[in-house]
This record gives structure tokens, C-alpha cells and sequence, in this order.
């Protein structure tokens, strides 16, 4: 919140706070120049600045990894070109360059650059940024505000921004690492538009390295090999690659990878078991067993374990994949998932994930069939547009002699006393037509099943075409 009342003309301080900053500003001109009180003043010091600081880009051209943001023709460029920059929200992972571009565009458009974080920013705070706002706009100048962690405003702190976003007073600019359509609410999306940052490719990581270098005068002292696995270990974060190399940059002797991973440690996986990647990585694994595909149904079972997953809560979704896209084509699978989830549970880990990933290739590799599935969604589908409609009278029971004169029970055939052990009755209602919802893939078990089917099909038109003649 620096610089938030640039605009405004200086209040008067209490005496006594009045002589405390004169007596610091001569203490640190004393400090600076070496000598006593009285001594002249030196050159002022700056404190030390970390290495990502230092490289931040001054221009939008320098930003690296996001060009279908700020190159040729991109959204932000034509934005400023036509000079109508509007309210933003940048979605991304971190240390990608929101904060970065943020200020770049205020500078691009001399607005008045003020940063909040969501997390320490409460309401009293909110208001005096947007009266000190108001102010700057009726003089003259506009606001860009920008937003970090957006998401973590409430509802009626989002609702806030709306007036002043609608009026002109700021330019919101919101930075979030999680999913938009979820965590904010639809009047703000509504009044700005959603860009989404993405995590940096190897190469602009490896022209981050090259900044580096230039700013420190000297290669990284790395081998080729440890190199790339450092670019591997920012995980796609330009920030946390700046502040490894600044961890590394004074050794001595160039480090293989053995040694560069024994200096640093590896950056945890990017994975939040309540927010959005928790959602892409489990429906990355489940599509992966419905496409068959084992190698990169390990892989992301290995990035969710990675990550931290609940391992409980991956044998539940893999039984349920075996449910949902396995189903009667392969019964054993399920049987196999309930094993291995018991295995777990018996070994607990690390040693019981491994009947999680025979699971995991069991399913990937297993017939495919949602036969089952669909055949129960269409079932409720068609029992909740029924309502309440009896069961044919022929299939109730009759235990008094009232429900027998009503004809419960009247015409059933017993088909185990018919030698095909079929009769072909109808046991839907008698209000409705016969529902065909089961309907067998034909692939794994299945094809028995779809065989016997037929074979019931075609017994039960005979049995009644019988009845009718």
C-alpha cells in the first residue's frame, strides 16, 4: 500500500512524531556517512534486493512466456493500443508474471499503480483506498488497483469494486490462481475480462537463466545437464527458478545434478487438494483409464501421490472408474479395485499405492463399457418422470382374499416351471410402455450379455405376439 495518498497533500504531523523522524533522518545521514550527528551526509544505501526484484522486467516487450498475452496483435497489446485498457483478471500459477504486468500497465497508461493483497486487506483498508481513488479521479488521474489473491475476497467484499469499476474510478486488475468461475462471483466477471497466464515453457525459464547470468557476470556454475534440471525443478515458476540461482550463483565449481540437488531442494509439485489442479489432475487420470491408456494413467497418479493426495481418496475414484467406464464388461475389475483399496488400507504407504497403480493399469487396460451406467441414469431419469404408477397387478403379491378379488396376482406365471425357464411377461406398469435401458457394449463380458439379451428380445416378442393372437 505504498504510494496510496501519492496525490494527496501531506498531513501535519504531531510534534513529538515530528522530531522522531528528523532525529531518524539524521541518524541514518550519520549512519551512511560514516561519522557523528554532525558530520555531512553521505550517498544514501540501498538495502539489499533480491535477484527477481532486480530482474523485473521495466517494459512489456521484456516479459517472458506470455506472448499470446502481450505479443503482436494479443489481447493486452491491442488494449493499449486503442487505448481503452479495461478491468482484468489474470488467472495463473504463480511467479508467471500477473504482478509483473500489472504494474506495466499502469505505468503504459499512467494510472496511479496501488497493490493490495485479498489476505491483509479488511474493509476499513478498502474504503481508504477507494475514497484516496475518488479523490485522484476528481483531480484528474486514474486508478489501476491491483489485486493479489482475489479469490479470497468475500462475495460483498467483490461486490465492493462494482460501482467505482462502472464509474471509472479504477481499473481493477485481479490476480488469482484459481479457477475465476468458481471462487468469483458473476458481477465482477461480468465487468472484466478473464486472461489466463501460463505456467513458463523451458525455453523462457532458460532466457530467465540468460538474464541472470548477464546481471551477475558470470555463468551459472552449473553443468549443461544440472542446468536443465534446474530449469525442470522451477516447475514453470520464474520466481522460484531467480531465487534458486541465487542460492547457487557463488559456488565454485560447476555442480552436476547429483550435487545441484543436494544444494537446493526440490520444489514441491504445484497441487492444491481443495482447489482447481486437484480437479484437473483426477479427471486427467480418470480420462486416461477410460482411454486406455496405462502409461499416462501412472503418470498422473504418480503427479496426485506427488502432490500430497489422500491415497483413500484415489482407491475411491479408481473404484468408481471401474464402475462407471468398466462396469459388466470386465466384473472382476471392481472386485480387483475393493482389493486393492483393502490393501492399502492393510499397508498404507508408500507400499500399499502400489496395488493402487495395479488398479489404475488393471482399468486402463480392462474392456470398456458404461452400458451399465448409462442403463441406471436413464432408470432414474424415467422413475422420476413416472411418478408413482403401480406394479402390474400379475406381480403383486395377494396374502388376503380382498387383494385377490382386486386381482393381485391374477395370470402369473412362475418361470421356473416353464422349461425354457422364460415367460416373456411384462413387469413394467401397465400405464407405460417397455423402456429399453440396458444396453450392452458387446465388448469384454458383455458380449455374453448382449447375446443373451437378444436372445430374451426375441423370446419375449414371441411370448407376446402369442398373447395377442
Amino acid at each position: 500500500m505504498a504510494d496510496l495518498f501519492e496525490d494527496l497533500p501531506p498531513a501535519p504531523k504531531p510534534r513529538r512524531a515530528a522530531r522522531a523522524a528528523e532525529r531518524a533522518r539524521t541518524d541514518d545521514a550519520a549512519g551512511d556517512a560514516g561519522g557523528d550527528p554532525g558530520s555531512e551526509p553521505g550517498p544514501r544505501r540501498e538495502g539489499p534486493r533480491p535477484l527477481a526484484d532486480r530482474l523485473r522486467p521495466t517494459a512489456l516487450p521484456e516479459v517472458v512466456g506470455q506472448d499470446h498475452l502481450i505479443g503482436p496483435g494479443a489481447p493486452l497489446t491491442r488494449m493499449l493500443e486503442e487505448d481503452r485498457l479495461g478491468s482484468i483478471v489474470f488467472w495463473g500459477p504463480p511467479g508467471v508474471g500477473k504482478t509483473t504486468i500489472a504494474r506495466l500497465l499502469a505505468d503504459a497508461t499512467d494510472l496511479s499503480f496501488q497493490q493490495v493483497s485479498a489476505i491483509f486487506t479488511g474493509v476499513a483498508d478498502l474504503r481508504k483506498i477507494f475514497e484516496a481513488a475518488r479523490i485522484r479521479h476528481g483531480n484528474g488521474r486514474g486508478t489501476l488497483l491491483f489485486v493479489d489473491e482475489i479469490h479470497r475476497f468475500n462475495r460483498a467484499q467483490q461486490d465492493a469494486f462494482l460501482p467505482l469499476m462502472e464509474d471509472g474510478t479504477i481499473v481493477l486488475v485481479g490476480a488469482t490462481t484459481e479457477n475465476p468461475s468458481f471462487e468469483l462471483n458473476a458481477a465482477l466477471l461480468s465487468r472484466a475480462r478473464v486472461l489466463t497466464l501460463r505456467g513458463l515453457s523451458p525455453e523462457a525459464l532458460g532466457q530467465l537463466a540468460s538474464r541472470a547470468e548477464e546481471m551477475l557476470g558470470h555463468p551459472l556454475p552449473l553443468t549443461p545437464e544440472a542446468r536443465n534440471q534446474l530449469l525442470e525443478m522451477s516447475d514453470g515458476d520464474g520466481r522460484a527458478l531467480l531465487n534458486m540461482i541465487e542460492q547457487i550463483a557463488g559456488e565454485g565449481q560447476p555442480l552436476d545434478p547429483k550435487e545441484l540437488g543436494e544444494r537446493l531442494s526440490r520444489r514441491a509439485l504445484r497441487f492444491d487438494k481443495s482447489g482447481d489442479e486437484h480437479y484437473n489432475l483426477i479427471s486427467a487420470l480418470h480420462k486416461s483409464v477410460r482411454g486406455s491408456d496405462p502409461d499416462a494413467a501412472l503418470y498422473w497418479l504418480a503427479r496426485m501421490l506427488k502432490g500430497g493426495e489422500d491415497p483413500r481418496f484415489l482407491a475411491r475414484r479408481i473404484t468408481r472408474m471401474a464402475v462407471e467406464d468398466i462396469g459388466l464388461a470386465d466384473p472382476a475389475a471392481q472386485r480387483l479395485c475393493l482389493d486393492a483399496w483393502n490393501t492399502y488400507e492393510r499397508l498404507g504407504s508408500p507400499e500399499g499405492e502400489l496395488a493402487l497403480a495395479e488398479a489404475v493399469i488393471y482399468l486402463a487396460l480392462a474392456p470398456k463399457s458404461n452400458a451399465a451406467y448409462t442403463a441406471h441414469k436413464s432408470a432414474m431419469a424415467l422413475a422420476e418422470k413416472t411418478g408413482s404408477l403401480m406394479p402390474p397387478k400379475h406381480i403383486l403379491n395377494a396374502p388376503t382374499r380382498l387383494m385377490k378379488d382386486e386381482g393381485y396376482g391374477a395370470g402369473y406365471v412362475y418361470d421356473h416351471d416353464l422349461e425354457s425357464g422364460f415367460s416373456g411377461q411384462s413387469y413394467f406398469p401397465e400405464e407405460m410402455e417397455r423402456a429399453a435401458l440396458y444396453r450392452p457394449a458387446g465388448a469384454g463380458v458383455e458380449e455374453r450379455l448382449r447375446k443373451r439379451l437378444d436372445f430374451l428380445s426375441g423370446e419375449r416378442e414371441k411370448s407376446t405376439r402369442s398373447s395377442d393372437g
